[in-house]
């Protein structure tokens, strides 16, 4: 038996320390994780449970950026405020639900550098009008992702610097310690509403300083301990 059109391929993200590629299922990404960016967003960063939004995972969407490559971007349509939101992203690599955030470690593959590319200006009437996010979060090419790094190598990474640079002049610096939700209590309560399977990535939330970038411009991710991304919006 096979299919009646061809079947969509795959995507795999490269992997620190092997020839091997992580293959993408799902995309969950982390609404205002940060007390400061919610703030610059209008909104009251108080401790309420984190809300999610996904992205889609096909070869349109998810951009894998290899180590020490600049890629190119290409600027979406129907926007004239395009934003960038870097992330830390965590692989999943065992699957389960409701898991207690004390286990959710055993749970994490690795981590990555990403950036949730934002229309704003389509996300925001989106939300004025009580509409889903999708044209302003999961457009083609909205996800930006750098290699792989398997905890067994770097560790579980909780604490770091996180920033981003266009052109050379510093746009978002913070630290993972300032997440309002831990990764492993991200886990937890994501756990409760899906059940994560191998393959899932989870965009953990973007610190304050998000802003518009132009075609010309380029983007420099990083986060402590990661490979750095390098992306130029063409």
């Amino acid at each position: 038996m096979s299919f009646v059109i061809p079947a969509p391929a795959i995507v795999g993200l490269p992997v620190v320390g092997t020839i091997d590629l992580f293959p993408v299922r799902r995309v969950y990404c982390v609404g205002r994780n940060y007390a400061a960016h919610a703030r610059e967003m209008g909104f009251d960063p108080d401790r309420e449970p984190p809300f999610f939004f996904c992205k889609f995972n096909d070869n349109m969407s998810i951009v894998p950026v290899p180590a020490g490559v600049a890629v190119e971007l290409p600027y979406p349509t129907l926007t004239e405020n395009y934003h960038y939101e870097i992330e830390m992203v965590v692989a999943i690599g065992k699957g389960g639900k409701n898991i207690p955030a004390d286990r959710a470690n055993e749970h994490v593959y690795g981590y990555a550098v990403g950036l949730d590319m934002t229309r704003r200006d389509l996300q925001i009437r989106m939300r004025e009008q009580g509409r889903p996010w999708e044209i302003g979060k999961a457009f083609d090419y909205s996800a930006p992702i750098g290699p792989i790094h398997p905890a067994t190598r770097s560790g579980h990474i909780a604490n770091g610097a996180i920033s981003l640079e266009v052109d050379g002049a510093m746009r978002q610096n913070s630290d993972l310690t300032h997440l309002i939700w831990s990764v492993p209590e991200t886990i937890a309560n994501l756990s409760t509403l899906f059940e994560l399977q191998p393959g899932d990535l989870i965009f953990s939330g973007t610190p304050e300083g998000v802003g518009a970038v132009k075609p010309g411009q380029t983007m420099v991710g990083k986060v402590a301990g990661l490979e750095t991304i390098t992306v130029k919006v063409v």
